[in-house]
């Protein structure tokens, strides 16, 4: 049986901009580690390791997804930090993880809201390149090819 939350998070998911996806994983990563967080308050060891594992998929992910041909010395730098959290998030398997886990938080908080910035200062840009686009009319192949 689907569950309808999954498959309102699927059609989310599949219909979003890359950038939205991008926050989206940004904002599962801060809630499974305040999620983890949790766990560890509750004595639940099994439910701060199973967190844990979901936000390290979500950097391997976005470590993953980096350009680094475009990107450059900022992919590097991304790819740095992804890594640096994959190794603190699973070293501090063996105690409870906390630093590692309010450490990932605050860099994941960071470049969320860079990213935020981002993204909303370019879309007016972006939106108005779209518009251009929209209003220049494309010639039917027939006619182009007639004109030359």
């Amino acid at each position: 049986m689907n569950n309808p939350y999954q498959n309102y998070f699927a059609n989310q998911v599949q219909t979003a901009s890359p950038e939205q996806v991008l926050i989206m994983l940004y904002d599962g990563a801060i809630r499974f580690l305040r999620e983890a967080r949790a766990s560890i308050e509750a004595g639940d060891r099994v439910g701060m390791l199973q967190k844990k594992s979901r936000v390290v998929a979500i950097l391997t992910e976005l470590s993953n997804t980096l350009d680094f041909e475009k990107g450059g010395e900022i992919a590097e730098n991304l790819d740095g930090l992804y890594w640096y959290m994959i190794r603190e998030l699973t070293k501090s398997n063996t105690d409870d993880g906390s630093e590692a886990i309010n450490v990932s938080e605050n860099i994941l908080l960071e470049l969320r809201d860079g990213w935020a910035q981002a993204i909303d200062k370019n879309r007016p840009e972006t939106e108005a390149q779209t518009s251009a686009e929209a209003e220049t009319p494309e010639l039917p192949k027939n006619r182009l090819n007639a004109a030359i």
